[in-house]
Protein backbone atom coordinates (compact mmCIF):
# COMPACT_ATOMS: atom_id res chain seq x y z
CA UNK A 1 0.00 0.00 0.00
CA UNK A 2 3.06 2.46 0.45
CA UNK A 3 5.96 1.97 -0.83
CA UNK A 4 9.02 4.21 -2.04
CA UNK A 5 9.61 7.61 -0.52
CA UNK A 6 7.21 9.72 2.24
CA UNK A 7 8.80 13.33 2.89
CA UNK A 8 8.64 13.89 6.63
CA UNK A 9 7.64 17.39 6.23
CA UNK A 10 8.65 20.43 7.83
CA UNK A 11 5.94 22.89 9.33
CA UNK A 12 7.39 26.08 7.85
CA UNK A 13 7.60 29.61 10.05
CA UNK A 14 7.58 32.69 9.42
CA UNK A 15 9.91 35.24 11.15
CA UNK A 16 7.10 35.84 13.77
CA UNK A 17 6.55 32.34 14.37
CA UNK A 18 3.48 31.65 12.85
CA UNK A 19 2.56 28.96 10.23
CA UNK A 20 3.87 29.96 6.75
CA UNK A 21 0.80 28.80 4.81
CA UNK A 22 2.21 30.30 1.24
CA UNK A 23 5.73 28.45 2.11
CA UNK A 24 3.53 25.30 2.85
CA UNK A 25 1.82 25.69 -0.52
CA UNK A 26 5.24 25.90 -2.30
CA UNK A 27 7.19 23.11 -0.28
CA UNK A 28 4.06 20.52 -1.44
CA UNK A 29 3.96 21.54 -5.04
CA UNK A 30 8.39 21.08 -5.14
CA UNK A 31 7.29 17.59 -3.58
CA UNK A 32 5.15 16.43 -6.02
CA UNK A 33 6.74 18.41 -8.99
CA UNK A 34 9.33 16.21 -7.60
CA UNK A 35 7.76 12.75 -8.20
CA UNK A 36 7.32 11.94 -4.15
CA UNK A 37 5.07 8.98 -3.15
CA UNK A 38 3.86 10.64 0.06
CA UNK A 39 3.49 13.68 2.22
CA UNK A 40 3.82 13.09 6.15
CA UNK A 41 2.85 16.23 7.96
CA UNK A 42 3.14 16.96 11.34
CA UNK A 43 5.50 14.59 12.73
CA UNK A 44 8.31 15.01 14.49
CA UNK A 45 10.05 16.47 11.78
CA UNK A 46 7.11 19.10 11.54
CA UNK A 47 7.65 20.33 14.81
CA UNK A 48 4.64 19.02 15.94
CA UNK A 49 5.20 19.05 20.26
CA UNK A 50 5.22 22.76 19.56
CA UNK A 51 2.01 22.89 17.21
CA UNK A 52 -0.89 23.53 19.60
CA UNK A 53 -4.34 21.06 18.57
CA UNK A 54 -5.84 23.76 16.12
CA UNK A 55 -2.59 24.57 14.56
CA UNK A 56 -2.04 20.86 14.15
CA UNK A 57 -5.40 20.09 12.64
CA UNK A 58 -4.84 23.14 10.42
CA UNK A 59 -1.32 21.87 9.19
CA UNK A 60 -2.81 18.46 8.37
CA UNK A 61 -5.82 20.08 6.53
CA UNK A 62 -3.89 22.42 4.66
CA UNK A 63 -1.74 19.59 3.24
CA UNK A 64 -4.46 17.39 2.13
CA UNK A 65 -5.94 20.17 0.32
CA UNK A 66 -2.62 21.50 -1.10
CA UNK A 67 -1.89 17.74 -2.59
CA UNK A 68 -4.98 17.45 -3.62
CA UNK A 69 -5.02 13.71 -3.90
CA UNK A 70 -1.79 13.68 -6.33
CA UNK A 71 0.20 11.67 -3.94
CA UNK A 72 -0.34 10.18 -0.21
CA UNK A 73 -0.97 12.10 2.88
CA UNK A 74 -0.23 10.27 6.15
CA UNK A 75 -0.82 12.10 8.76
CA UNK A 76 1.04 11.88 12.03
CA UNK A 77 -1.58 12.03 14.78
CA UNK A 78 -0.26 9.93 17.35
CA UNK A 79 -0.20 10.57 20.94
CA UNK A 80 0.75 9.35 24.31
CA UNK A 81 -3.29 9.75 25.41
CA UNK A 82 -5.26 6.88 23.52
CA UNK A 83 -8.20 9.79 23.58
CA UNK A 84 -6.00 12.34 22.09
CA UNK A 85 -4.83 10.83 19.32
CA UNK A 86 -8.13 9.17 18.38
CA UNK A 87 -9.66 12.68 18.47
CA UNK A 88 -6.48 13.89 16.16
CA UNK A 89 -6.88 10.63 13.84
CA UNK A 90 -10.77 11.29 13.42
CA UNK A 91 -10.47 14.42 12.25
CA UNK A 92 -7.27 13.78 9.66
CA UNK A 93 -9.79 11.09 8.30
CA UNK A 94 -12.63 13.41 8.25
CA UNK A 95 -10.33 15.77 6.30
CA UNK A 96 -8.98 13.13 3.42
CA UNK A 97 -5.58 12.31 4.86
CA UNK A 98 -4.96 8.43 3.67
CA UNK A 99 -3.28 7.12 6.28
CA UNK A 100 -2.39 7.94 10.29
CA UNK A 101 1.48 7.86 11.29
CA UNK A 102 0.96 6.74 15.14
CA UNK A 103 4.07 7.46 17.37
CA UNK A 104 4.73 4.99 20.38
CA UNK A 105 3.33 6.55 23.45
CA UNK A 106 5.96 8.58 25.31
CA UNK A 107 6.91 9.50 28.54
CA UNK A 108 4.15 7.25 30.24
CA UNK A 109 5.55 4.03 28.91
CA UNK A 110 3.13 1.64 28.68
CA UNK A 111 4.11 -2.48 28.53
CA UNK A 112 3.41 -3.91 25.28
CA UNK A 113 -0.12 -4.76 26.67
CA UNK A 114 -0.60 -1.27 26.90
CA UNK A 115 0.48 -0.69 23.56
CA UNK A 116 -1.52 -3.39 22.35
CA UNK A 117 -5.10 -1.55 23.71
CA UNK A 118 -3.69 1.72 22.38
CA UNK A 119 -3.21 1.29 18.82
CA UNK A 120 -6.16 -1.43 18.64
CA UNK A 121 -8.57 1.47 19.91
CA UNK A 122 -7.40 3.95 17.59
CA UNK A 123 -7.54 1.68 14.61
CA UNK A 124 -11.31 0.54 15.51
CA UNK A 125 -12.04 4.19 16.93
CA UNK A 126 -10.97 6.24 13.98
CA UNK A 127 -11.23 3.42 10.73
CA UNK A 128 -8.32 4.93 8.69
CA UNK A 129 -4.98 2.52 7.71
CA UNK A 130 -1.98 3.58 10.60
CA UNK A 131 1.23 3.15 10.12
CA UNK A 132 2.83 3.07 13.54
CA UNK A 133 6.01 4.49 14.34
CA UNK A 134 8.69 2.84 16.72
CA UNK A 135 11.39 5.28 17.62
CA UNK A 136 12.24 4.01 21.47
CA UNK A 137 15.26 7.16 21.69
CA UNK A 138 12.62 9.76 22.18
CA UNK A 139 9.87 7.71 23.24
CA UNK A 140 11.30 5.12 25.83
CA UNK A 141 9.38 2.79 24.92
CA UNK A 142 9.86 0.05 22.06
CA UNK A 143 7.51 -1.69 20.23
CA UNK A 144 7.97 -5.42 20.21
CA UNK A 145 7.88 -6.83 16.36
CA UNK A 146 5.69 -9.88 18.61
CA UNK A 147 3.42 -6.87 19.66
CA UNK A 148 3.48 -5.36 15.75
CA UNK A 149 3.17 -9.12 14.48
CA UNK A 150 0.10 -9.24 16.41
CA UNK A 151 -1.51 -6.32 15.71
CA UNK A 152 -1.22 -7.05 12.14
CA UNK A 153 -2.68 -10.37 13.15
CA UNK A 154 -6.05 -9.07 14.83
CA UNK A 155 -6.37 -5.85 12.27
CA UNK A 156 -4.90 -6.31 9.37
CA UNK A 157 -7.19 -3.75 7.31
CA UNK A 158 -6.04 -0.92 9.62
CA UNK A 159 -2.33 -2.04 10.96
CA UNK A 160 -0.74 -1.73 7.42
CA UNK A 161 2.69 -0.68 8.18
CA UNK A 162 5.64 0.58 10.34
CA UNK A 163 8.18 3.16 10.37
CA UNK A 164 11.36 1.41 11.62
CA UNK A 165 13.86 4.22 13.43
CA UNK A 166 15.47 2.10 15.80
CA UNK A 167 18.99 1.75 13.85
CA UNK A 168 18.74 -1.73 14.12
CA UNK A 169 18.92 -3.13 10.57
CA UNK A 170 18.61 -6.40 11.93
CA UNK A 171 14.81 -5.91 13.07
CA UNK A 172 13.41 -5.44 9.61
CA UNK A 173 14.46 -8.89 9.03
CA UNK A 174 13.12 -10.66 11.92
CA UNK A 175 9.61 -8.61 11.43
CA UNK A 176 9.87 -9.73 8.26
CA UNK A 177 9.75 -13.53 9.56
CA UNK A 178 6.58 -12.83 11.27
CA UNK A 179 4.31 -10.18 9.38
CA UNK A 180 2.91 -10.93 5.81
CA UNK A 181 4.37 -9.65 2.45
CA UNK A 182 1.33 -6.50 1.97
CA UNK A 183 2.72 -5.19 5.49
CA UNK A 184 4.69 -1.99 4.92
CA UNK A 185 8.07 -1.94 6.48
CA UNK A 186 9.23 1.73 6.26
CA UNK A 187 12.76 2.69 7.42
CA UNK A 188 12.69 5.86 9.94
CA UNK A 189 16.59 6.45 9.35
CA UNK A 190 17.58 7.91 6.28
CA UNK A 191 20.81 6.68 6.32
CA UNK A 192 19.77 2.94 7.13
CA UNK A 193 17.02 3.29 4.41
CA UNK A 194 19.25 1.20 1.53
CA UNK A 195 20.49 -1.82 3.95
CA UNK A 196 16.66 -1.74 5.18
CA UNK A 197 15.67 -2.19 1.81
CA UNK A 198 17.78 -5.11 1.25
CA UNK A 199 16.56 -7.25 3.72
CA UNK A 200 12.43 -6.55 3.68
CA UNK A 201 11.49 -2.92 3.93
CA UNK A 202 9.70 -1.08 1.02
CA UNK A 203 10.71 2.92 1.23
CA UNK A 204 11.58 5.49 4.03
CA UNK A 205 9.60 8.18 5.66
CA UNK A 206 12.49 10.70 5.21
CA UNK A 207 13.81 13.82 6.36
CA UNK A 208 16.56 14.74 3.53
CA UNK A 209 13.45 14.81 1.08
CA UNK A 210 12.47 18.27 2.13
CA UNK A 211 15.34 19.60 0.24
CA UNK A 212 16.29 16.34 -1.93
CA UNK A 213 12.44 14.54 -3.17
CA UNK A 214 13.70 13.80 -6.41
CA UNK A 215 17.17 11.82 -6.02
CA UNK A 216 15.39 10.12 -2.20
CA UNK A 217 12.88 8.62 -4.68
CA UNK A 218 14.66 7.94 -7.51
CA UNK A 219 17.04 5.59 -4.64
CA UNK A 220 14.31 4.20 -3.42
CA UNK A 221 12.25 3.52 -6.59
CA UNK A 222 15.39 1.86 -7.97
CA UNK A 223 15.91 -0.37 -4.61
CA UNK A 224 12.46 -1.30 -4.88
CA UNK A 225 13.10 -2.53 -8.89
CA UNK A 226 16.20 -4.32 -7.40
CA UNK A 227 18.83 -2.23 -9.38
CA UNK A 228 20.61 -1.79 -5.82
CA UNK A 229 23.51 -0.61 -8.44
CA UNK A 230 21.88 2.78 -9.19
CA UNK A 231 20.45 2.94 -5.58
CA UNK A 232 23.51 2.70 -3.87
CA UNK A 233 25.74 5.41 -5.59
CA UNK A 234 22.35 7.90 -5.25
CA UNK A 235 22.94 6.20 -0.82
CA UNK A 236 26.89 6.60 -1.32
CA UNK A 237 26.39 10.16 -2.67
CA UNK A 238 23.99 11.74 -0.07
CA UNK A 239 25.60 10.06 2.64
CA UNK A 240 27.35 12.69 4.34
CA UNK A 241 24.19 14.55 4.11
CA UNK A 242 22.45 12.30 5.94
CA UNK A 243 24.73 12.17 9.03
CA UNK A 244 25.33 16.32 8.90
CA UNK A 245 21.60 16.31 9.45
CA UNK A 246 21.29 14.79 12.56
CA UNK A 247 24.66 16.37 13.87
CA UNK A 248 22.02 18.12 16.65
CA UNK A 249 18.18 17.63 16.87
CA UNK A 250 16.14 17.17 13.81
CA UNK A 251 14.60 19.57 12.34
CA UNK A 252 17.28 22.07 13.26
CA UNK A 253 19.86 20.86 10.95
CA UNK A 254 17.38 20.59 7.90
CA UNK A 255 15.97 23.60 8.37
CA UNK A 256 18.93 25.30 8.29
CA UNK A 257 19.86 23.51 5.73
CA UNK A 258 16.58 24.45 3.43
CA UNK A 259 17.30 28.23 4.39
CA UNK A 260 20.64 28.27 3.11
CA UNK A 261 18.74 26.98 0.09
CA UNK A 262 16.26 29.38 0.40
CA UNK A 263 13.38 27.09 0.96
CA UNK A 264 11.95 28.53 4.42
CA UNK A 265 13.03 30.88 6.72
CA UNK A 266 15.01 29.25 10.06
CA UNK A 267 12.62 29.69 12.61
CA UNK A 268 11.84 27.43 14.87
CA UNK A 269 9.55 27.08 18.08
CA UNK A 270 11.41 26.78 21.72
CA UNK A 271 13.05 24.35 22.86
CA UNK A 272 14.35 24.22 19.83
CA UNK A 273 17.21 27.02 19.05
CA UNK A 274 19.84 27.79 16.02
CA UNK A 275 22.33 25.59 15.48
CA UNK A 276 25.91 26.18 17.11
CA UNK A 277 28.72 27.61 14.65
CA UNK A 278 30.62 24.81 14.56
CA UNK A 279 27.85 22.47 13.38
CA UNK A 280 26.21 25.38 11.07
CA UNK A 281 30.14 25.35 9.18
CA UNK A 282 30.16 21.70 8.98
CA UNK A 283 26.62 21.61 7.47
CA UNK A 284 27.43 24.09 4.76
CA UNK A 285 30.50 22.36 4.02
CA UNK A 286 28.19 19.30 2.82
CA UNK A 287 25.61 21.40 1.10
CA UNK A 288 28.46 22.92 -0.88
CA UNK A 289 30.32 19.97 -1.75
CA UNK A 290 26.81 18.22 -2.98
CA UNK A 291 26.46 22.01 -4.86
CA UNK A 292 23.35 22.20 -2.78
CA UNK A 293 24.41 26.16 -2.11
CA UNK A 294 26.79 29.01 -3.35
CA UNK A 295 30.28 29.81 -2.24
Amino acid sequence: MFTGTYTALITPFTKDGKIDEPRLRQLVEQQIAAGIDGLVPCGTTGESPTLDHEEHNHVIELVVKFAAKRCAVIAGTGSNSTVEAVFMTQYAKKVGADASLQVAPYYNKPTQAGLYAHFRAIAEQADIPLILYNIPGRCGVDIANDTIARLRRDLPKHIVGLKEATGVVDRVSQLRTLVDRDFCILSGDDSLTLPMMSVGAVGVISVVSNMLPRELTEMTHAALKGDFERAGRIHTKLFPLFKDLFIETNPTPLKAAMAMMGLCEETYRLPLVPMSDVNRAQLRKTLLALGLVKA
